[in-house]
């Protein structure tokens, strides 16, 4: 069912930009003016049915009994604030999917909101954001399992039109898959069929390669705002599939710290060195 609506979503926002094209170009076509009705029920029939399929998908979710967490080292040191947090829900990011069940988001407070005002869109560039190229930290000891890196680090989404966009560019980067909604990516094995992924890695930063093991406290990169990204920040979760398309998120604690609810700040214990 997971599949079917992941499927049933995609054609639906595929749809859009697919019908508005033929909408436009109609005349020149030669097309029925009973195109414009049935492009609609089409676009309409398309969004019920992902809408019907991701509902029973979270309803039999629902059901299922949440794991005991897994305590693990936290993946940052020093200061920092949560966001997008399964202390406050559940799902934390609002999707079952990717693995993102009970994933967390972290950040480095600036001194400046969030959304930070009108204009201009793009508002500043990553080094005005003190978690930008901060270490990031093996949960455990384990073997590292897939690397991604080479994309870009783009400049901040954070300002009301921003946050427009950066909803547009989501739905843009999801035809690209995993890969483009979750940029620069290390994915560990910690074992007993626990994975830990680590997105919006820095271009460039990443400091392991598949196959080799790390301790808990290596760093293995830096944060970066690559991806699906509003500011440069961490995006956290553990799962039970290597392959994060395929993955259920699996619960977690940081030792020392817990799970820090949105808006929380908290400290970890610097790593060592």
């Amino acid at each position: 069912m997971a599949k079917t609506a992941r499927v049933l979503q995609r054609l639906y926002l595929l749809s859009i930009p697919v019908v508005f094209l033929l909408l436009v170009l109609r005349q020149s076509l030669g097309l029925s003016p009973w195109w414009n009705l049935a492009a609609v029920v089409l676009v309409g029939a398309l969004f019920a049915a992902a809408a019907t399929a991701r509902a029973v998908w979270h309803r039999a979710e629902r059901k299922r009994e949440a794991p005991d967490p897994l305590e693990v080292a936290p993946p940052v040191s020093g200061e920092w604030t949560a966001v997008n947090s399964p202390a406050d829900k559940v799902p934390s990011h609002g999707v079952r999917g990717t693995g993102q069940e009970y994933a967390i988001d972290v950040f480095v407070d600036s001194g400046r909101p969030l959304v930070d005002g009108w204009w201009p869109m793009t508002r500043r560039p990553n080094d005005g954001f003190p978690a930008f190229g901060q270490p990031i930290l093996a949960v455990a000891d384990a073997t590292v399992v897939q690397v991604s890196d080479g994309q870009r680090d783009h400049r901040s989404r954070n300002s009301y039109p921003g946050l427009l966009y950066l909803f547009g560019e989501g739905c843009v980067r999801a035809f690209g898959g995993v890969h483009r909604i979750f940029g620069n990516r290390v994915v560990l094995d910690l074992g007993g069929g626990v994975y830990a992924a680590y997105a919006h890695l820095k271009r460039g930063s990443i400091e392991v390669a598949e196959g080799a093991r790390v301790a808990a406290g290596q760093r293995i990169g830096l944060c970066g705002n690559s991806g699906n990204s509003s500011e440069p920040h961490l995006h956290f979760q553990l799962m039970d599939h290597p392959e994060i398309p395929l993955a259920t998120g699996v619960p977690f604690r940081w030792t020392g710290i817990g799970v820090p609810g949105a808006g929380k700040p908290f400290a970890a214990a610097p790593a060592p060195r």
